[in-house]
């Protein structure tokens, strides 16, 4: 049976995404079956295709997250997946106010054992944030599929 992971962040259109595509392709590259999806806990870009920026961060590194769609989170999204990680606080806070029941959400760094408190947000960023948190994430997400792996 698959792990169904779900990233998220504010508007599912910087962080999360880039670690949806990212955990795909790297889940991929290391034959680790997995269903994975992103979220934001706003809804102000729902519908909407990631950030440019993020795309081509993403691109860089050849993976191509442009085919993503933003969405909010959703009650079901509790029941649905296994793993449920935020990329800061705040989102988290805003992911436990909206549990009823269902997985409990983590905080990514936290979860993926990295030592950075948080992923930060590169919205109001230039390029170079984008690269820092696409590290970030690479980083994090090699350690959770290692602990995956593991079992």
């Amino acid at each position: 049976m698959p792990t169904k992971v779900l990233f998220v962040c504010l508007g599912n259109i910087c962080r999360s995404p880039m670690a949806e595509g990212l955990f795909r392709h790297l889940a991929s590259q290391a034959g680790y079956s997995c269903v994975v999806d992103s979220a934001g806990t706003g809804s102000w870009h729902v519908g909407e295709a990631p950030d440019p920026r993020a795309v081509a961060c993403m691109r860089r590194f050849g993976i191509d997250i442009s085919n993503l769609r933003a969405r909010q989170v959703h009650p079901e999204d509790f029941k649905t997946f296994e793993i449920i990680l935020a990329m800061d606080a705040a989102n988290l806070k805003a992911l436990e106010a909206m549990r009823k029941e269902g997985s409990r959400p983590r905080l990514f760094t936290e979860f993926c054992q990295l030592s950075a408190p948080e992923i930060p947000d590169p919205y109001y960023g230039g390029p170079e944030d984008f690269e820092r948190v696409f590290r970030l994430l690479h980083t994090g997400l090699e350690n959770l599929i290692a602990q995956l792996h593991r079992g």
